[in-house]
C-alpha cells in the first residue's frame, strides 16, 4: 500500500511538472513574458511564443521523453544500469550519416526535414539493421555480447567522423561538431510532428511488454522459464529503441545521458515495476531535458549554449557517481 502510494504521488507530482514545464518554460526566452503579454494583441508576442519558443519546448519534452524511455529500456534488456541510448551506436551510426551529408555539401530536403536530419535517421536505420540482425542470431544468447557489439560499432562510426572532419574544410568541420552538440531550436512543427510517431511506438511497445520486461529483471534464466521469448523481446526493444534515437537524433542532433541519469534516479523513487516506470520515466527525461534547454538559454544569455553541452557536464560525473556506487554496493 505504501509503495503504491509512493508511485501514485510520483506521477502525480511528474505529471504537474511536465504540465508547468509546458505552461512556463514557453514565456522565458531574452524577454521574460508574463500572461498579461501573451493575451495582449501584439502580432509579434504571438508570433515568437506559437513559432519559436512553443515548438522548441514542446520538442525538447518530446526529445527528453523518447531518449529517457529509450534508456529505461535498455537498462533493463541489458540488466546494466550504465546502459544509454547511445551505447548501441545507433547515435554515432546517424551521426556519421549527417557529417556525410554536410561533407558533399548536399542540402535538399524531404518528408519535412533537412537532408542533415534524412541523412542521420538513414544513419540510425542503418545501424539499427546490423543490430538487429545480431540480435536474431545466436550471437544475442548474451546481452553482454550485444552491449559490446554496440560499442564497437559506435567506436567505428566515430572513427569514420574524425576522418571526415579531418578531409573537410574549417566551415564544413564547423558546422559538423556545432551539429554533433545538440539543439533544440526550430520554427514550427514539423520536428515535433516528425517526432510524435516513434514517441507513440516507443511508449505502446514498453507498456505492452512490461511483464516481460518486469520478469527479465530477475535473471534472463528465471525469464525464460517462465516463457519469456528472449530473442523475439530483444528484437521488439532494440528495434523500437534505435527507431525512436533515430528520430530523436534526426531533429535534434547527439544528446547524451539523458537516458542514463532519469532512469536510473526514478528507479529509486519509483520502483522497479515498468507500469508506473515507463510513463514515470517519459515524463522525468521530459521535464528534464525542457529545463536543460532552458539553463542552456539562460546561463550565458545573451549567448547559447547547445543543450548537449548542458547534458554532458551533467552526465559525465552522474557517470562517475554510478561506477563508485556499484563498487561500494555489497
Amino acid at each position: 500500500m505504501v509503495r503504491q502510494r509512493r508511485q501514485t504521488l510520483a506521477l502525480a507530482v511528474l505529471g504537474l511538472s511536465f504540465l508547468g514545464v509546458l505552461a512556463v518554460v514557453p514565456l522565458v526566452g531574452e524577454t521574460l513574458w508574463g500572461w498579461t503579454e501573451v493575451a495582449s494583441s501584439d502580432p509579434t508576442v504571438r508570433l515568437v511564443l506559437l513559432e519559436i519558443r512553443l515548438p522548441r519546448v514542446l520538442l525538447g519534452l518530446a526529445a527528453g521523453g523518447a531518449l529517457a524511455i529509450a534508456g529505461l529500456a535498455l537498462q533493463t534488456l541489458f540488466r546494466n544500469p550504465l546502459a544509454e541510448p547511445y551505447t548501441l551506436g545507433v547515435a554515432s551510426g546517424a551521426s556519421l550519416g549527417a557529417v556525410l551529408v554536410l561533407q558533399l555539401g548536399v542540402s535538399a530536403s524531404g518528408l519535412g526535414l533537412p537532408a542533415v536530419g534524412l541523412a542521420a535517421f538513414a544513419g540510425a536505420l542503418a545501424v539499427t539493421l546490423v543490430l538487429l540482425g545480431l540480435a536474431g542470431s545466436r550471437f544475442a544468447d548474451e546481452s553482454a555480447g550485444m552491449l559490446l557489439a554496440g560499442v564497437a560499432i559506435s567506436l567505428s562510426c566515430s572513427a569514420a567522423i574524425l576522418f571526415i572532419q579531418y578531409l573537410a574544410d574549417w566551415t564544413k568541420t564547423y558546422r559538423m561538431v556545432r551539429w554533433m552538440m545538440g539543439g533544440l531550436a526550430v520554427v514550427g512543427y514539423t520536428e515535433v510532428l516528425w517526432l510524435l510517431g516513434p514517441l507513440v511506438l516507443g511508449l505502446t511497445v514498453l507498456s505492452l511488454e512490461r511483464w516481460e520486461l518486469d520478469l527479465l529483471l530477475s535473471g534472463e534464466e528465471l525469464a525464460a522459464s517462465r516463457g519469456v521469448d528472449l530473442r523475439r523481446l530483444r528484437l521488439i526493444v532494440l528495434g523500437t529503441v534505435s527507431v525512436m534515437v533515430g528520430a530523436v537524433v534526426a531533429v535534434a542532433g547527439p544528446i547524451g545521458f539523458v537516458g542514463l541519469i532519469v532512469p536510473h534516479l526514478l528507479r529509486r523513487w519509483v520502483g522497479h515495476g515498468h507500469l508506473h516506470l515507463v510513463p514515470a520515466t517519459f515524463f522525468g527525461g521530459a521535464v528534464f531535458l525542457a529545463l536543460c534547454d532552458l539553463a542552456a538559454r539562460r546561463v550565458m544569455a545573451p549567448s547559447e549554449l547547445p543543450v548537449g553541452v548542458v547534458t554532458a557536464l551533467l552526465g559525465g560525473p552522474f557517470f562517475l557517481w554510478v561506477l563508485l556506487w556499484r563498487r561500494r554496493a555489497p
